[in-house]
């Protein structure tokens, strides 16, 4: 018998999961994603459990993205379905139950945090990472863009600051975690288990629990050390404050000295259609509610599973073929039209909507 791709146990008055495929990193496939959304709608009633725990097993990985090769698979007729409609539709739907659950949400990370993973804990009311943790956003180098819900929080971080994360797929350690709130606070790996333990023997409960959760998370919180994006900031707000990916790429070009250069080089591989609905995304979700910004994103996924789209050849070459040598199409930024970047907006037939 294999093992279980995710855990469920109640202990102590909290509900863990534990996402478990620590071979793949933990990367969630549509039947993770389906056990979530049966688990926890009861969870959430339940009062024997003050708060849901989540973590990865092993030693790596938090979640390291949703496990997209089935989509390709589907995609270039190598198998037949509807997964290029579910997982997306599912997925946004535990995205946005996290969002709005009514206990505590305790993501405990524990090294990579990425994609997919990053919708999972980035969403709840608490996340505590390690000094393992790796955050990105790496949707665009496969011709993707950073959804489960990336267009509502990364518009929500200081400056410029999301949209080059979306753009470059920048990583981040702890330290620039921790300033930019995407994580809550820095518990070291070796104390983790400690606070479990701690969260288990706490009195959580009433309009408080929140509140009551971060008085232990501060208990076991350790310097993260110094972060370095403050010391980028001023580079990032100038070059990546712009309307369109071609004045992103010319303000490159024009600032001097080697982060420009770089920034530019990582850009330059990137499907230029991906940094273009990436940048559109990212204007129209700024504003807008966590379930509108869910639906823009649905219509999205589904303009990227057509067949021919950058995404099909985006995990050729990253993830099936590993050549490293995608073939955009257009394979130049001026070469993206207006209506190419309109056509991942327009309403689909089985809309994401919410109760």
């Amino acid at each position: 018998m294999s093992e279980p791709e995710i855990l469920f146990e109640v202990k102590d008055g909290l509900g863990v999961i534990t996402l478990n495929r620590p071979k793949a990193l933990n990367a969630l496939t549509h039947g993770m994603i389906l056990e979530l959304e049966k688990v926890i709608p009861g969870w959430e009633k339940d009062t024997k459990i003050k708060a849901v725990i989540l973590r990865g097993a092993g030693d790596r990985a938090f979640c390291a993205g949703g496990d997209v090769t089935n989509l390709y698979r589907e995609g270039t007729g190598h198998s037949t379905g509807t997964l290029r409609r579910d997982f997306f539709y599912d997925e946004y739907i535990v995205n946005r139950r996290i969002y709005r659950y009514a206990k505590p949400w305790i993501s405990l990370i524990d090294g990579i945090d990425m994609g997919g993973g990053v919708g999972l804990s980035v969403h709840g009311s608490h996340s505590v990472a390690s000094e393992k943790f790796m955050f990105a956003m790496p949707e665009t180098t496969i011709g993707l863009f950073p959804d489960v819900g990336g267009g509502y929080f990364l518009t929500r971080l200081r400056g410029a600051l999301g949209t080059f994360l979306a753009l470059t797929s920048h990583r981040l350690k702890v330290a620039d975690g921790v300033w930019a709130g995407i994580v809550d606070a820095h518990v070291p790996s070796a104390r983790m288990a400690d606070l479990q333990a701690a969260l288990g023997a706490a009195e959580i409960s009433g309009p408080g629990a929140n509140r009551q959760v971060d008085a232990v998370i501060a208990r076991f919180a350790a310097d993260p050390g110094l972060p370095s994006l403050p010391a980028m900031m001023a580079d990032i707000d100038k070059c990546f404050s712009a309307e369109t990916v071609g004045e992103i790429v010319a303000n490159l070009k024009e600032h001097p000295g080697e982060w420009a250069e770089k920034q530019l080089a990582a850009l330059m591989k990137l499907s230029p259609t991906a940094m273009a609905i990436t940048l559109e995304q990212l204007k129209r979700c700024a504003n807008r509610s966590f379930e509108d910004s869910m639906t823009i994103e649905y219509r999205m996924s589904q303009a990227c599973m057509r067949p021919g789209h950058d995404f099909f050849e985006g995990v050729r070459a990253l993830l099936i073929d590993k050549d490293q040598k995608p073939k955009w199409n257009p394979s130049t930024v001026e070469g993206v039209t207006r209506a190419m970047v309109e056509a991942h907006f327009k309403p689909v037939s089985n809309d994401l909507t919410f109760d």
